[in-house]
């Protein structure tokens, strides 16, 4: 184990990316188009995702066999639907923010607003999966297997999606203050 010695002058960490490599510190106007163009990113995936995802729930009600499906299934469905539109909208909001704040300098306003509508898109996202699931599984599966599947599903969502990334950045917030 290495001692060090405390008299030593200590040297401040140079700031770091989310990876943990050393980077030049940003002017605030950077960091804010940085941030920006982290989200459109991020954006771009969830966005398809739950596009396709939308469209699909779209079309069950038009199939045969939609009429078969008992009221709770239909509630579950009409609950599923309504997740996927707000997730939808949650998602794509950030687009028509952007167009309609484009050059007013009001960029780190926008990227605020755009990373606590991702946030709480991606929680739509999940539970219109989960719900979606849920409808699939019902139908397919006897008995309460397919709760206790979507259960270990949203578990495992919460998690990747939440717990994980909370975790890594406390564990990077400790070994910085380290």
């Amino acid at each position: 184990m290495a001692v060090t010695d405390p008299s030593a002058p200590t040297i401040p960490s140079a700031p770091r990316d989310a990876l943990g490599d050393q980077v030049e510190p940003e002017a605030p106007r950077e960091q804010a188009n940085r941030r920006w163009n982290e989200i459109l990113q991020e954006t771009r995936v969830a966005q398809t995702g739950v596009q396709i995802l939308f469209g699909f729930l779209l079309s069950v009600a038009f199939t045969p066999g939609f009429k078969d499906l008992g009221t709770i299934d239909r509630t579950i469905y009409v609950v599923t639907v309504v997740l996927g539109a707000a997730a939808t909208g949650s998602l794509i909001a950030p687009v028509s923010i952007h167009r309609f704040l484009s050059g007013q300098r009001m960029k780190d306003e926008l990227v605020e607003t755009a990373h606590r509508l991702m946030m709480f898109g991606m929680v739509l996202l999940a539970l219109t999966i989960g719900s979606t699931l849920l409808l699939i599984l019902r139908v397919v599966l006897p008995g309460l297997i397919a709760e206790f599947l979507v259960a270990g599903v949203m578990l495992y969502f919460a998690l990747c999606w939440y717990a994980l990334p909370l975790w890594l950045r406390r564990r990077s917030t400790r070994d910085d203050a380290a």
